[in-house]
């Protein structure tokens, strides 16, 4: 009796001692994940806060060596970026982004919606369609559509910008909102109809609500795209259609780099997207976990 009474105060002992080595390993295991995950963040952001620290330094101070951590904030770079002509490419930024990504959903939602609660004949091969036209290099592609665009006189046209950015997009959308229209149960469709409500009622009523977070996710995706979109712009445009990411080039000149203005710049052309993104993560959030979690 007393042999087993001390064999089972040994384990009840050893027990919670057991536990207390599992809960500190665990304890010492997230603390190194998460320290790891701070050094990973702030080398990522670190690039991005050095730009605006440099935004607010004379030209001078940008150009120190080593460089300058203390110095007297000035305004001077964002109102030489101000004065120089922004606004211009702004609004030729804002319009392709904000039609583009319409034109996109628009085309994209019926074409998500047709692939997979009411799929057509060789659904695959539509698919593979739209995938396989994001495989052709835009440099392979320049030379027909400079040639093209030359020929029916679009050349710097923001409209060229539109279409271009529309059939950029497209395919990635159809792909991602086909994936939250499948999330949706047929089930919901067939009870619509049932009470009567037409195709176009079941869409917007039923369907629609429920797969609008990824929409907006998607259309956020696509803001981002053809915003950052450099390539086209700087072959299919000169002055007029002139986009944000082309006006950036003009402070690389033959005098040398302006670091400062051109820091300025580009904390300007950043800042609408960091405020999209900033005021959309819910829904992005939502919409890139969408029935991730049943």
């Amino acid at each position: 009796m007393s042999t087993t009474t001390a064999t089972e105060a040994t384990r009840s002992d050893a027990g919670p001692a057991k536990a207390g080595d599992i809960k500190s390993r665990r304890w010492k295991t997230d603390s190194l994940w998460g320290l790891l995950a701070w050094i990973i963040g702030i080398a990522f952001f670190f690039p991005v806060l050095w730009m605006v620290l440099t935004s607010f330094k004379q030209e001078a101070d940008a150009y120190t060596d080593p460089p300058k951590l203390f110095f007297t904030p000035t305004l001077d770079q964002y109102r030489s970026v101000l004065d120089s002509g922004i606004g211009t490419a702004l609004m030729n930024s804002l319009f392709a982004t904000a039609v583009s990504t319409i034109f996109v959903l628009a085309l994209g939602v019926p074409a998500a919606f047709a692939l997979s609660l009411r799929p057509v004949r060789k659904t695959q091969d539509a698919l593979f369609f739209f995938i396989s036209t994001k495989m052709l290099p835009l440099v392979a592609a320049i030379i027909p559509l400079y040639v093209i665009v030359g020929d029916i006189g679009m050349l710097d046209n923001i409209w060229t910008l539109v279409i271009l950015y529309t059939s950029m997009s497209l395919p990635i959308a159809v792909w991602m909102m086909r994936s939250f229209f499948l999330e949706v149960p047929s089930e919901l469709l067939e009870a619509a109809s049932m009470d009567g409500a037409s195709l176009w009622t079941s869409v917007r009523e039923v369907i629609l609500p429920l797969v609008s977070p990824g929409i907006a996710a998607t259309a956020l995706i696509c803001v981002i795209f053809s915003w950052n979109e450099f390539f086209f712009a700087v072959n299919l445009t000169a002055v007029q259609a002139q986009t944000l990411p082309v006006f950036l080039v003009g402070f690389i000149t033959g005098q040398g780099l302006y670091w400062a203005e051109l820091s300025a710049a580009a904390v300007l052309t950043a800042l609408p997207v960091i405020l999209a993104g900033w005021f959309a993560q819910n829904k992005l959030v939502r919409g890139l976990s969408f029935g991730a979690i049943k």
